[in-house]
């Protein structure tokens, strides 16, 4: 069985090797896990309602990057709990409010608990991920920011491969909330890599 992965790690190595990174040395690597140790332990100690998302929830399914960013789904009612959040010592937090109605979709209906070395959290499953990544892309394209496209390409593949997620559900969930034009256009993007599997035999596992 392999070991769990450790958040806190993952966010300390892609600090360390972020070359881009001026504040590597800002936090010494004890501080550092436990920092993100607390983090996990004040939303479950405040009753708080979120879900963990992400290139960190990436990890539990496919090999990927390290991330800084710890990104969490999470209701704005539960922000009134924990207004700490906000700056938690120097980490890197992404929040989508569930205001955002796809973004509840997903802390309701696409949640697991994943093992972590730090605690048992809610976590996104890879339908859910692809899902919010299929509904992020339209947006990217039109600010012409072309490498997190292909990041995100990238992630999709990998996850149907390995996942062997199906995203003809979620069109269904994404019609609600995207442009006709924006669902064509993603429907050609998972075509593509449907072919793409095929072609190679899944060999991306």
């Amino acid at each position: 069985m392999n070991e769990p992965l450790h958040i806190g790690k993952i966010v300390r190595n892609a600090r360390i090797f972020n070359p881009r990174n001026s504040q590597a040395g800002s936090m010494s690597d004890d501080a550092l896990l436990a920092a993100v140790d607390r983090l996990f332990g004040l939303l479950e100690g405040r009753g708080s309602e979120y879900l963990l998302a992400g290139d960190i929830a990436l990890l539990q399914y496919v090999d990927g990057r390290s991330s800084e960013k710890i990104e969490l789904i999470v209701a704005p009612s539960s922000l009134d709990q924990i207004p700490e959040i906000y700056g938690f010592e120097d980490l890197q937090i992404d929040l989508l409010l569930t205001s955002n109605p796809l973004f509840e979709e997903v802390r309701r209906r696409y949640a697991t608990r994943q093992r972590f070395a730090e605690r048992e959290i809610p976590c996104a499953t890879p339908e859910g991920l692809v899902l919010l990544k299929l509904y992020a892309l339209p947006s990217l394209n039109r600010q012409g920011n072309l490498a997190r496209v292909a990041l995100y390409e990238t992630d999709i593949l990998m996850l149907m491969d390995r996942q062997k997620v199906d995203v003809e559900p979620l069109f269904a969930e994404l019609k609600a909330h995207l442009s006709p034009t924006d669902l064509a256009s993603l429907r050609g993007i998972t075509d593509e890599i449907r072919q793409r599997i095929q072609r190679f035999g899944g060999q991306f596992s």
